[in-house]
């Protein structure tokens, strides 16, 4: 054989390798649960993603929902506790702190457990519902205690994954793991559409029989919390300890004056828009806001 055919095969081989590598599967990262105390599901291929930084404000900021506050953390902490806790649905108006209460309980409640194996929180996207119980397998060797929690979830016609959730949190032959726990936010109380239930409840040959199918997807959470748009005072209280927070330099009747307006632009009143109104001012002030 001469060199150059030699050469030739060599690098035809080299092709051949490269295109079988990139058939095979992908190796899957291992996740090493001690990395952090957050992380993000990652369905495909399947392992927790750590997230080092998270995304949320103190619990004292959250303002106007002082209720379903102390009813959360009291969840919260009995659950890290290791005694018994229930799944939570957080549900209501757009932009009331419902996922940010959840962030920041986590925080409060792994704050004053200094001494003690941390509370875990896992984020699970909403596409990703019907992987719940491969996520659950892994969880239950695990020596920490977890929380599940889906931001927005809902589900619409002809999106059978809920019956996924369903069996996930109760209705399995092994049912949750004792050291798993399962909070998602919502708009909707009972998670899926009013005309999907309705159309279930015209159609069906035993319409209450459906329509029950249907709506016990939410009764699989204990706690029901219910966000509620906010009135003007509420409003202004959280422009107020996010000003106080930040360290903000602005007379009280032109932040008032301001924060209104603000609001009637947008059309609403609620923490999100108290916050992106906090936004907008520090930078017309010039002034930073904390991390």
């Amino acid at each position: 054989m001469t060199e150059n055919t030699i050469e030739t095969l060599t690098q035809k081989l080299d092709l051949l390798i490269d295109a079988v590598n990139k058939l095979a599967p992908r190796a899957v990262p291992q996740t090493d649960i001690n990395d952090a105390n957050c992380f993000v599901w990652a369905a495909d291929p399947g392992f927790l993603e750590p997230v080092h930084r998270v995304n949320r404000i103190d619990i004292g900021l959250i303002r106007g929902v002082d209720h379903v506050r102390d009813i959360l953390v009291d969840n919260t902490e009995r659950f890290a506790a290791g005694l018994p806790a229930n799944n939570v649905l957080l549900w209501g108006a757009r932009g009331m702190g419902k996922s940010s209460l959840v962030k920041s309980v986590h925080a409060s409640i792994n704050a004053s457990r200094k001494n003690e194996a941390p509370l875990k929180l896992i984020e699970i996207h909403r596409e990703d519902i019907d992987t719940l119980p491969k996520l659950m397998t892994i969880l239950k060797a695990a020596p920490f205690r977890f929380i599940l929690f889906c931001d927005d979830l809902s589900f619409d016609h002809d999106d059978t994954s809920y019956k996924s959730l369903k069996a996930a949190l109760e209705g399995g032959v092994e049912g949750r793991p004792a050291n798993v726990i399962f909070y998602a936010t919502s708009n909707r109380r009972h998670l899926l559409p009013r005309d999907m239930i309705d159309n279930e409840r015209s159609t069906a040959i035993n319409p209450s029989e459906a329509v029950e199918e249907k709506v016990s997807l939410s009764d699989r959470f204990g706690l029901w919390l219910g966000f509620h748009k906010c009135s003007q005072d509420d409003y202004l209280e959280m422009v107020d300890g996010y000003v106080r927070y930040h360290g903000l330099k602005i007379e009280p009747d032109l932040l008032r004056a301001d924060a209104l307006e603000w609001a009637t632009t947008r059309g609403s009143r609620s923490g999100r828009v108290a916050w992106q109104f906090i936004q907008d001012l520090a930078g017309r002030l010039g002034q930073p806001l904390k991390d």
